[in-house]
């Protein structure tokens, strides 16, 4: 694996720095290890990480890495003199993997050299080049030169630029090789391209990169392809060097091991893919092996050393999976040859017992002679030397005893079947000639103490035991087998959770605050601390976004992303003063307050006359719009990226709820709204009819029960004007596009309805509420009440004109009143029901029912939702 910058590498990569980081400032220094360092440069709008790694690389980062919460000596010399300074050079000097980059102009100008090349070094000098720091004191064993403190550096010992080689210069350099050694391995220490890029222009010269001196490359013959090849180089070289270019990855397929349907680290692939080289150039060599093209070069190496650490625990995990997959084959293998071995167990008792009823009388016999000579008390060696006396003597008998076992009472027998053809032990010239040799028997071992029929049913209870010890044996491997899969299963999950969680990944902007996703897909931000919260309203607030806050103080700043203008619906709202809530001082209290929001234009650093500001307090001028109040509940969740094939499926899944997810909510509540119309109606009819009640009585002359009924109507009357239903009862706003659309038909829009006209002022409302509380306890007397109501009557139209009181007056007049309809009878409580709802809500106006029954709307939905999944 690659592991450091090349010549061509630092050609490539100080193209692309000069054109994207010259006239950048410093805007700070951090050190993430004893050698490598990141410098954070800065302009209008753009800040970019240099990362340099003493002796290995120098580029630039996307990544996220980590810093050393308390910087090194070496890290606080650099802030010391380059910060706030711009970087005015980038130059290489020579041909040397060495990088000057100079901060500032003239006498104030800084210089950080950057060696690239053995064990590397950091140095920081002045413009005229005297040391200030550096990271490691040494001396050139070349030159003896000493690089230290109060030293001065020499950029004229830098090797520089050479003319290209010429035909006899090459010609004595491979007459000088010895022979053996490879054509790249002579060529590269006189030259500055590189082995990658030898390499590559030898293969196009038609030459193997393999070829060694003497033993394939002919100085004569293959000369003039090696000139072609230098020739190449030498204008690849020059290439890089001066026009931009592009970055390759080259990469190794690594086999990932299953367990039948265990998952692999890659999700699409039964491979993993790991780096192994970088370059600026695809080189023939490479063309083969799997590669990534990028953009530039400077990013490749950064994706190159940025995922080093990922490919690292990738490769640790694979390692750990084939270990799992190796144990569990070994307990497979181990299960097997016990299985096998048990069948031809089975297998060779049966064939054994076999042999012993086909030779019944040899077995007889034999134990027979073997018993006798026991039985008259023969010394065991005296038995073995009877046997092998007879053997010689030609006996079939005893041929056919091939040991004895007296001190188990076994003797073996070596037992041949009859319908085969047996050769004999001793003829193994004739035996090799033949194409088929012949067996030459089984040997058994033959208990003495039972018959030949006997040693048989041994044979075979044996092979039953054996077939019993199988079956066991397979159900207790299957168990075991399982439970071994469920192991080797549970490894690779865990190693391949952990090479994932370990991979580096780019870090969002807002991570550093608090931070969540609303559910319609609004980005929600809050302050950790003071200075958070400043940074968030200065730098983050823009136009269009909502600032919420709690009705505490010191509670955190929220923030609602709203780069579109739309209007931002209550659901989100609530979400978001619920989050400042909670992360406010009501948490430890345990107490329940409301949140409100303001729109970014109200949100101002400016104190009135003679006050001031502290860190993370600002002023808000005009109407602040409360919310209700919340619970003191949080959750927590996890972020996680989709694949690409997966995205499809989850389109417009976090969106602003539309009207036909609300159909089901607006017919349900269009029901209740029909019940609720027909109970108002009822209370009116129920009223008017007291009131015909109180006229009639007036018309028959008694005064007491003119003034009770006069006193009832008037009260009913006051009561329905103290509290005005609307005509649309339930209003069930639909949020499409930044409006609200109510059900009944009525549209409110944030562009049309004025900012004085959608809120009322707590004060104004608190007036009209007390002026109210006044006329409804105030004391009327009968005559006054009398005089109103003649009033009243006076100032209405003809045609709405109350009946007279007389029925002499009734036959005069001129407009004749239509029959007025009886109205239903009212159900039992109906009347005190209602009188208990203008009571409760009768201090609401028409916007505050408006917002009330669209969150009721939006949670109402959530619940339906939720029971249809159920369902």
């Amino acid at each position: 694996m690659k592991e450091k910058f090349t010549t061509i590498d630092l050609f490539a990569v100080l193209r692309e720095l000069r054109e994207r980081l010259l006239g950048m400032r410093v805007a700070n220094v951090y050190d993430i290890d004893q050698k490598t360092y990141l410098i954070k440069l800065a302009k209008t709008d753009l800040k970019v990480m240099l990362l340099l790694e003493s002796g290995v690389r120098m580029h630039t980062t996307e990544f996220e890495w980590p810093k050393h919460m308390q910087p090194s000596g070496f890290a606080m010399k650099l802030r010391k003199h380059l910060r706030t300074r711009r970087l005015t050079a980038l130059t290489q000097l020579g041909v040397d993997r060495v990088v000057d980059m100079q901060f500032g102009s003239d006498h104030a100008a800084y210089h950080v050299i950057v060696e690239l090349y053995d064990r590397g070094n950091v140095i920081l000098t002045d413009h005229a080049h005297v040391i200030l720091s550096l990271l490691r004191t040494r001396t050139d064993a070349d030159s003896d030169v000493r690089f230290a403190n109060r030293e001065v550096f020499s950029t004229e010992t830098a090797k520089m630029e050479q003319p290209p080689p010429s035909l006899d210069g090459v010609k004595d350099i491979l007459s000088a090789a010895k022979p053996g050694d490879s054509l790249k391995q002579v060529l590269n220490p006189h030259f500055v391209y590189g082995s990658a890029l030898l390499t590559h222009c030898i293969l196009g010269a038609g030459l193997k990169d393999t070829l060694k001196i003497g033993a394939g490359v002919d100085i004569e013959e293959d000369l003039p392809k090696v000139m072609a090849s230098l020739e190449e180089a030498d204008h690849l070289f020059k290439a890089i060097r001066d026009q931009p270019g592009k970055g390759y990855l080259v990469q190794k397929r690594e086999l990932l091991p299953q367990v039948d349907s265990a998952p692999p680290i890659t999700s699409d692939e039964d491979h993993l893919l790991t780096n192994i080289e970088f370059h600026p150039l695809l080189f023939r060599q490479h063309e083969s092996l799997p590669h990534k093209e990028l953009d530039t070069f400077d990013r490749a190496v950064d994706e190159f050393f940025s995922s080093k650490s990922g490919q690292k625990q990738d490769m640790k995990a694979i390692q750990v999976q084939k270990t799992a997959v190796k144990k569990l084959d070994n307990v497979r293998r181990d299960h097997q040859k016990r299985i096998d071995a048990l069948q031809k167990m089975q297998s060779e008792n049966e064939y054994k017992a076999q042999l012993i009823e086909m030779n019944l009388d040899l077995v007889e016999k034999a134990c027979l002679v073997i018993r006798s000579a026991v039985a008259n008390a023969m010394d065991w060696g005296d038995i073995e030397l009877l046997v092998k006396d007879y053997q010689a003597r030609g006996d079939p008998v005893a041929s056919a005893i091939q040991g004895l076992k007296l001190n188990s009472n076994e003797i073996t027998l070596l037992l041949r079947d009859p319908s085969e053809e047996w050769d004999s032990e001793g003829d193994e010239e004739t035996q090799a000639t033949k194409q088929k040799p012949k067996k030459k028997g089984t040997k058994v071992d033959i208990d003495l103490g039972l018959s030949a029929y006997g040693n048989a049913t041994r044979m075979y209870g044996g092979r039953k035991q054996a077939a019993k010890k199988e079956q066991k044996t397979i159900d207790a491997s299957g168990k075991a087998l399982k439970s071994a899969e469920r192991k080797t299963k549970q490894t690779l999950k865990e190693a391949a959770a952990v090479a994932k969680i370990l991979k580096a990944r780019k870090v969002h902007w807002f991570e550093k605050f608090f931070w969540f996703i609303s559910s319609e897909n609004y980005l929600v931000i809050g302050g950790r601390d003071q200075q958070q919260n400043e940074l968030l309203v200065k730098k983050y607030l823009k136009e269009g976004d909502l600032y919420v806050h709690a009705d505490m103080h010191g509670a955190t700043s929220v923030i609602i992303k709203n780069p579109s203008g739309d209007m931002v619906s209550p659901k989100t709202l609530n979400e978001a003063g619920h989050m400042a809530v909670c992360y406010s001082s009501a948490w430890e209290a345990r107490i329940i307050i409301s949140a409100w929001w303001v729109h970014h234009h109200q949100v101002s650093k400016t104190a009135p006359s003679g006050e001031y500001l502290t860190t993370g307090s600002f002023m808000i001028r005009g109407k602040k719009n409360f919310l209700p109040p919340c619970q003191l509940v949080l959750g927590f969740g996890f972020l996680f990226r989709v694949d690409d094939s997966c995205i499809a499926n989850h389109l417009h899944e976090r969106r602003v709820k539309a009207e036909d997810e609300l159909s089901m909510l607006s017919e349900a509540v269009s029901e209740v709204s029909v019940e609720e119309e027909e109970l108002l109606d009822e209370e009116g009819s129920k009223n008017g009819d007291e009131d015909e009640g109180s006229k009639e009585g007036q018309d028959e002359g008694s005064k007491e029960g003119q003034d009770e009924g006069s006193k009832e109507g008037q009260e009913d009357e006051s009561e329905e004007e103290d509290f005005p239903w609307p005509d649309t009862t339930i209003a069930v706003a639909h949020i499409s596009g930044g409006r609200y659309e109510l059900q009944r038909g009525v549209s409110v829009s944030s562009s049309h309805v004025s900012e004085s006209d959608r809120h009322l002022s707590m004060t104004d409302r608190q007036d009209s509420q007390d002026q109210d509380d006044a006329k409804r306890h105030q004391h009327v007397s009968a005559k006054q009440r009398r005089e109103m109501k003649k009033q009243r009557v006076k100032s209405e139209p003809v045609t709405q004109a109350a009946p007279v009181s007389k029925p002499a007056q009734k036959s005069k007049s001129k407009v004749q009143q239509p029959p007025q309809p009886e109205p239903p009878q009212s159900k039992r409580g109906q009347k005190s029901k209602q009188k208990k709802i203008r009571e409760k809500y009768g201090d609401q106006d028409e916007v505050d029912r408006e917002v009330m029954m669209s969150l009721l709307a939006c949670s109402a939905v959530t619940v339906l939702l939720k029971f249809g999944n159920l369902n």
